[in-house]
Parts: C-alpha cells; structure tokens; sequence
C-alpha cells in the first residue's frame, strides 16, 4: 500500500522530550511513541476547526487556508507515525478519525486536509481499521467529497484512500455503492483524467477507476452510457460545468499524458480500455464516435509499432512490456472484430501489425525458454516453482498476440500478401513463426492465408507446407 514519506527528522530537544516521556511509561504500544504528546497534537487539530477558530470575515478565511509551521510539522510527524500498526490502532481507539472528519468537514486548508486524509490512509492499511472506517456513513461520505476538491495533494492522498479500501475485499461494495450513489464523482475523476497534469495523481486515480471497473460491471456500464446522453444541439461554448464528459476520451488524455513518465500508468489506462472492450457497449463507445476511435487507434497502434518491442530492443524487455502490450494488442483486436469500416484501419497498418505481433510472439518464445544445463530443471518442484505469475502473463499475451494476428490474417488480400512479401512483414521466417503459434487452433485461417499465398508465391508457399504437414493435408 502506498504511504506517506518520512518527515525530516525532528530537532535533538524534543527528541531528549521523547526518550523521557517514554522511559516514564508514556509509549503507545510497543513503540517509542509519546501517548501524552500525541494527545497534545490531536488536542490541538480539534482546537483548529472549533467553532470560534472558525469564523467566516475575510481576513480569519485568509488565515484559514495556512497552516502554522509548527502544527504542520507535528501533522506530519503523526502522519509518519500512523504507518505503524500500534499506533494506527491506538490513533482509532482515541476517535481519531472523528477528529480528523471534522477537519475535512470545516477546514479550509489544503495542507492541513491532504494530511488528514493521507493519516487516515495509512490507517487504512490495517484490515480492522479499514473496516471501522469504511462502515462510518458520515466519514465515508465526507471522504468521497474530498473527490470534488481542487488541490492535487488532497485529491492523490484520496485516491490512495479509496484505492486501499476497495483492495479490501470485506468493504469493497460498500465504496463501490457509495460511489453509485454519487453520480457527480463521474465527473470529478474525468476531469481529473482529461485535465491534470500530475502525473502521480492520474495514476493513482487510474488505479482507482480500474479496480472499481474490475470490481463492479454495472459500474462500469453507467460511467460508459454516462457520455452518450449528449445533447446534440448543445453550443460549443457552453462552460466547464455543462460540459459532458465521456470515459474513452478521458482514459485516452490520462494515457497521453503518462505515456512517456510512467510505464506503470500507461499499464493502468490500457487495462481501463481493455475492460471497456469486455462489453458491447464499450466497444461501441470507442468505435461509434469516429474521432474516438481514430484516436485510440492511432495511440495504441504508435506504442505497439513505433514505441515497444522494436527490432533492436532485447527479447527480455518483453518481461516490462507484456501487461501493457497484452491490453493494447485486446483493444486493437476488439476494435478490428467490430467491422467497422474506418480509414484508419489501412492496409499499411495491417502489415506493421502483423510484423510487431510476429516480433513478440518470437519474444514471449525466448522469455520462456529455461535453461538446458540447470542441474535442478528437471525436478518435479522445479517445475511448479517455474510456473510464475511472469510465465502466466507470458501466456496471457501469447494467447491475444494469436487471437489479434488470426483475425488479421482473415482479411488479407492477394494484394496485402504481395505488398507484405516485397516488403519483409511475411517472409518465410515470419510466417513460419505465424503458423507456429497459430497452430492448431486457427487451422482455418492459415489454411486460408496458405491458399492465397499459393497464388501469389507457389515456392514459398511449398516450403511451408513441408514445415507444416499438417496443413499439406489439408491444401
């Protein structure tokens, strides 16, 4: 789970402060931390939003915004405090999160409420501690109006809240219905996806909405048919708050903009698209608005053909790429399978495609081979042990990289072969490594690809039918 960085070190006196209080019987738990001076900083928060620090004249609104140096400094020594569980359970135990709902309730200060909000998050990390602070309606709703708020920091640390707690399977439906319950968070998280520029928040609300995706297909199908109520005749110049977002454009922009900073968050945003593709009304979000679909076609075909797994990149750089090439190459086939006739899917695109598919297929081989001479390869232990979560996804990505080039080479014409052959995407090497992975399950298809190369290349197409008897049977 994601926690916050240390603060700097504290000053020597009140470190001479600390040893005494604790040598006197006063630490939390198992811990060197002081009980009586963490009272004293919660005593103080409360101070902070009691009714007659908070007064509304301009000049206390002003002040409100700021927090005071040494408050912040002790904030943010508890925040450091809280990744420890005895004190996480302590800080519950003391209505902690009472006190730190009133501060998001009433304070008006961005540094004072992203630590609240990130204390908070750290306790989140403990089971018990999640589950009391995902059961508490007013927390949970304050905690979700932190969505509609303007400061970057807040906004990530509440990211990193939510994300923890739908990580938990005993409350994940309970933030899941709240959030349907709230249909103006759609918006908040698309603004924040076509709009920000924080790299670290985009990810991290990324997270977010996959995992909500992943969790709940209702969910997702709202958030889909959410944009597709537009009205047509609405005027260009309409404000920022008329403005009706839908979800492709918005996983696209985030994507865009992580592309180049984080192979993580693109990762995220791929897998967003490729859960939209899991259902019809997701493909037809991409594929019916035709600017939609040039734009995720044209992304997604730029990494796959220009960015990842080039031809002078090692074959072991698959093992970073593999998620995300998974998601690409399964919105790149869902986008293909759905008939629609675009200028974007050219002939050209098809045969750069299918010469990036036959690299990582001869990839995803290498990555799988195991060393001949390890003295232990043979053992039946070894063996299961071998079968990691790398292997799993290796697998994954073998099994769309097939699915995506069948489909391809279903609508290659004599003219697409020949322009692929004069050019190198379909020489003999190329496809025998196609036929290799193709085979058995996509017989057909080969066996119809093989027919038009007989018209186009009978030598090529001998050799590999000799390669492949199977398919010489069949011809």
């Amino acid at each position: 789970m994601d926690r916050n960085p240390s603060p700097p070190p504290l000053p020597r006196n009140e470190v001479d402060q600390e040893e005494e209080e604790v040598a006197g019987g006063d630490c939390i738990g198992s811990t060197v931390y002081s009980k009586h001076w963490l009272f004293g900083v919660l005593s103080g928060l409360i101070q902070l939003v009691s009714p007659e620090n908070t007064k509304s004249s301009s000049d206390d609104e002003e002040q409100q915004m700021e927090l005071d140096e040494e408050m912040e400094n002790e904030i943010c020594r508890v925040w450091d405090m809280s990744m420890d569980e005895d004190v996480a359970l302590f800080l519950q135990e003391f209505n902690a999160p009472e006190i730190f709902m009133g501060v998001l309730a009433k304070s008006k200060c961005p540094r004072l409420r992203e630590i609240c909000v990130g204390i908070l998050g750290n306790m989140a990390c403990f089971q018990e501690i999640c589950v009391s602070i995902s059961n508490d309606k007013n927390l949970g709703q304050v905690l979700l109006q932190c969505l509609y708020d303007s400061d970057p920091p807040t906004l990530l640390e509440t990211s990193r809240l939510l994300l923890t707690c739908l990580s938990q399977t005993e409350v994940a439906s309970v933030w899941v219905e709240r959030i349907q319950e709230h249909p103006a968070i759609y918006d908040s998280i698309c603004f924040i996806m076509s709009s920000s520029t924080n790299v670290d928040l985009l990810v991290k609300v990324g997270e977010v909405v996959d995992k909500l995706f992943d969790l709940d297909e209702k969910l997702m199908l709202e958030w889909i048919r959410n944009g597709a109520v537009q009205p047509q005749d609405q005027p260009q110049e309409d404000s920022e708050e008329q403005r009706v977002f839908r979800i492709v454009p918005c996983v696209l922009e985030a994507a865009k903009q992580v592309r180049s900073e984080n192979l993580e968050g693109l990762d995220v945003y791929m897998h967003i698209l490729q859960l939209l593709t899991t259902v019809d009304d997701g493909i037809q979000a991409i594929v019916q608005y035709p600017d939609t679909g040039k734009d995720t076609w044209n992304l997604l075909f730029d990494i796959v053909c220009h960015e990842f797994c080039q031809s002078d990149d090692p074959p072991i750089i698959l093992q970073e790429q593999k998620t995300v090439l998974a998601s690409v190459f399964s919105v790149l086939s869902a986008i293909y399978a759905s008939q629609v006739e675009q200028k974007y899917l050219k002939v050209e695109k098809d045969l750069s495609l299918i010469d990036s598919l036959i690299r990582v297929l001869k990839n995803v081989e290498r990555c799988q081979k195991k060393p001949e001479n390890s003295a232990e390869s043979n053992t039946e232990e070894t063996k299961k042990s071998d079968l990691t979560q790398d292997d799993f996804h290796l697998e994954i990505l073998k099994d769309i990289s097939c699915e995506f080039l069948s489909n391809i080479f279903q609508v290659l014409t004599k003219e697409t072969v020949t322009k692929g052959l004069k050019e190198g995407q379909l020489s003999k090497q190329k496809c025998s490594c196609a036929f290799k992975n193709l085979l058995p399950f996509y017989s057909p298809v080969v066996e119809d690809f093989l027919k038009i190369l007989h018209e186009v290349d009978k030598t090529l197409a001998g050799d590999l039918e000799e390669s492949f008897p199977s398919l010489k049977t069949q011809t």
